[in-house]
């Protein structure tokens, strides 16, 4: 994370999913930035604690973020949270989620009042998110650069269902899928095996192995350019590949996003974070007195659409090789009409009724249309669509494991702990 303070009397936070060394930069990354924060005309008011802030409000951000910062100590970092509290957050539209080592107690503690870590914040943020198509079935899409030793339980009984934290009825009971890459996808990346040592999942012992047994029929290519892929676009068996332009980029991102239908298409929610998938940064399962233990410091943002409603009736979708979506009213040759039929561009009319419309028909006609058009949000992709599952025989990369076909460079690589 980068915090800036600028001349002009601004801050801004930048949260980042990759570390502070060279390597993680030629890797493919994520980077939220806030607003531009300007200074508080006056020294703010104490905060009513009868009315908390809503979970994606400026002022709820600024109050995770400050006890975010907080549990590194005052010591560290007292001057820096008494030099934050000087600027205005209210432009900022996500909810902030963290870990911090420790344990917390879910029976006390006042999620209401006090900042929760870990899942528990994930799955309070969650819960207040309504999907914005609930007869769909939705897909969840996680996505990281290391999975640690879970185990089965914790991830079906505490993780996932934090992603899906309302009841639902079996046909909108969620997708899940996992994007990670093969050895092949590590081996043809920019930086060829060297990428591969920041990118962690074991498969060697026997628990390791029923690890892999449970997640092996979610795990999906980080790449669309695998052999399988190509040979199912040479005979025709494949789909239009919505492309992110990273396949080469070997994935140190993180990302947790539910798409809205299968065709993923919309996006109800997306996390983007530090944590990848462990105990250690998502935390424990809650023990029998309801303590929950993490052990590392994380930090992401979660957002989804209706963070944007003053701006119309919003919606989320995956934007790829670019930085913004395509307006519903960008189309080169037709022209949105009242339903009277269509007008293409550079026609003088063409309409079904015989009546000419006036200009003032035709105004009050387009600010009509434009209380209806949704604010389109995008999100720039860091995968291809669509996801593409692992073939019975492939496996994911295990950088403890040697493979002896050279990279793009001509380098094998001998495994973590090798020669």
């Amino acid at each position: 994370m980068i915090i800036l303070f600028r001349q002009d009397e601004r801050a801004q936070i930048n949260i980042m999913t990759g570390n502070f060394i060279a390597g993680d930069w030629s890797m493919c990354q994520a980077v939220w930035r806030s607003p531009f924060l300007p200074l508080q005309s006056c020294p703010p008011l104490p905060d009513s604690p009868s009315k908390p802030h809503p979970i994606g409000s400026g002022k709820r951000f600024r109050d995770d973020f400050f006890a975010y910062l907080e549990a590194y100590g005052r010591n560290r970092l007292g001057t820096l949270i008494q030099t934050l509290r000087r600027f205005d957050f209210s432009a900022i539209r996500a909810a902030l989620i963290a870990s911090a080592p420790g344990r917390q107690n879910l029976r006390t503690t006042d999620p209401e009042r006090e900042t929760l870590f870990g899942w528990p914040a994930l799955r309070r943020i969650l819960s207040s998110i309504k999907p914005t198509s609930p007869m769909e079935k939705p897909h969840i899409v996680m996505q990281c650069s290391s999975v640690a030793s879970i185990g089965e339980k914790w991830m079906k009984d505490t993780f996932l269902k934090t992603l899906s934290p309302t009841p639902s009825l079996p046909p909108q009971r969620p997708k899940f899928s996992l994007v990670f890459p093969t050895a092949d996808e590590i081996r043809r990346s920019v930086n060829g095996y060297a990428s591969g040592g920041s990118i962690h999942m074991k498969t060697q012992n026997v628990g390791q192995k029923k690890q892999l047994a449970y997640l092996k029929p979610i795990l999906c290519h980080w790449a669309c350019d695998h052999e399988q892929a190509s040979k199912d676009m040479l005979t025709g068996h494949g789909v239009l590949i919505r492309q992110a332009l990273r396949r080469r980029a070997a994935p140190h991102i993180k990302t947790y996003i539910r798409f809205s239908d299968q065709a993923l298409t919309k996006i109800d929610w997306v996390i983007m974070t530090s944590a990848n998938l462990s105990k250690q940064a998502w935390g424990e399962a809650a023990d029998g007195t309801g303590n929950v233990k993490i052990c590392s410091y994380e930090i992401g943002v979660v957002m989804w659409p209706a963070l944007w409603e003053n701006e119309g009736n919003a919606e989320m979708v995956p934007v790829f090789g670019k930085d913004m979506p395509e307006t519903t009213t960008s189309h080169p040759a037709i022209e949105k009409s009242s339903g009277k039929g269509t007008r293409e561009v550079g026609e003088e009319k063409c309409c079904d009724s015989d009546e000419e419309t006036t200009d003032e028909e035709e105004g009050k006609r387009m600010r009509e249309q434009e209380k209806v058009e949704k604010s389109r949000i995008g999100l720039r992709m860091p995968y291809d669509l669509p996801l593409v599952p692992y073939a019975d025989d492939e496996m994911p990369w295990c950088a403890s494991t040697p493979c002896m076909e050279p990279d793009w460079a001509g380098r094998s690589w001998p495994g973590i702990g090798g020669s």
